[in-house]
């Protein structure tokens, strides 16, 4: 595809933006601004990733995926305000995540240790535990603050911490999972995934395509149930102080 090309493709922006200012949603603004990145973004990254992939150095594909981390952590901080150490809770779990799959993938030689294969890999599990991370912070905060008095209540009758807040924790981590388990239900059957669809575009034979995407759809089920489970039990002693009672989201002290 020519840059030409690329500019023709703009009419699918056009289209919603027309659509927001017919309808008045007030969209047009984060319509423009979203396009607008994701060109910059994009064509950085690009540049920068055939300058990782020519130089063949381990160094430069560490960068690489530690700058993904680091993007990830700062998208995800912002939704668990309230949570205290949630950075270092986010850049912990990315990190087991990425140690993780990575050790198994290359361990067990399933893929080689090449910038190719391991950046866009890696940039697939951590935007995806980005994004389950997201979901259970949001589900996490909502289920904490309808459960104050319950929490409370079990803590009064001389229940442990774990206790009073398990029946939260368990709801948030079931509710951040379920997309990604009923998306792999109908994989294949309602839709094409991003990178089988990527490969088969791109020229690749469909079944090694598939094989790829099987071990892309194997691999993000891993990441969304360690993900939630990592970061629920990482945050949830922080609700609570040294003598075990219960504080809370720490936005709420000042009402």
């Amino acid at each position: 595809m020519s840059y030409i090309e690329l500019a023709t493709a703009l009419i699918f922006v056009v289209i919603p933006l027309a659509l927001t200012l017919v309808l008045r949603l007030g969209l047009e603004r984060d319509i423009i601004i979203a396009t607008v990145r994701s060109i910059i973004q994009l064509l950085i990254i690009g540049y920068i990733l055939t300058f990782v992939f020519e130089s063949d150095s381990p160094i430069f594909m560490l960068l690489m995926i530690l700058l993904m981390i680091v993007a990830a952590t700062q998208n995800i901080r912002r939704k668990g305000d309230g949570i205290p150490g949630i950075m270092w809770i986010i850049v912990l779990t990315l990190v087991t995540i990425e140690t993780l799959t990575m050790g198994l993938l290359l361990g067990l030689g399933i893929i080689p240790f090449e910038p190719e294969k391991v950046i866009p890999i890696s940039g697939m599990v951590i935007g995806n535990s980005m994004v389950l991370s997201l979901l259970f912070l949001n589900k996490f905060k909502d289920e904490v603050d309808r459960s104050d008095d319950v929490i409370e209540l079990i803590l009064s009758l001389g229940g442990t911490p774990k206790v009073a807040i398990d029946s939260s924790l368990k709801n948030a981590i079931r509710t951040s999972m379920i997309p990604t388990v009923e998306a792999q239900k109908t994989m294949g059957l309602v839709q094409l995934p991003g990178m089988m669809s990527g490969l088969i575009i791109g020229g690749a034979d469909p079944m090694e395509a598939v094989l790829y995407q099987l071990l892309i759809l194997f691999l993000i089920l891993t990441t969304a149930s360690i993900s939630a489970t990592l970061v629920g039990y990482l945050a949830y002693p922080r609700l609570f102080n040294e003598k075990m009672q219960y504080i809370g989201l720490t936005y709420r002290k000042g009402k």
